[in-house]
């Protein structure tokens, strides 16, 4: 099972992973996670570029992707303590 994914050298620890292919055999990699209130804004950052250079170390796994998807179970993470669930899928840039 992978653990993490690597965004731009930001590791990111998953809960959930899953790999596919999309249109034109391009590589598509889909993760849920958790964001803490002290995590929040370097993953939101972070997650605003919209591509990156993407990593998965367990599965020697490396492309240039953008994001597909990407939602979050919770908004007010600014509050401390609070977590929130995302939920990310990269595809592999043309």
């Amino acid at each position: 099972m992978v653990n993490k994914i690597v965004l731009d050298d930001y590791p990111i620890f998953v809960k959930n992973y899953e790999e596919g292919k999309a249109e034109g055999d391009r590589q598509l990699v889909s993760v849920t996670f958790d964001v803490t209130s002290d995590d929040y804004h370097d993953v939101t950052t972070l997650l605003y570029k919209g591509s990156f250079d993407v990593k998965v170390p367990e599965r020697s796994l490396a492309f240039k992707g953008t994001i597909r998807q990407y939602s979050t179970s919770f908004t007010n993470l600014y509050e401390k303590g609070n977590v929130g669930e995302f939920k990310l899928s990269l595809i592999e840039k043309n």
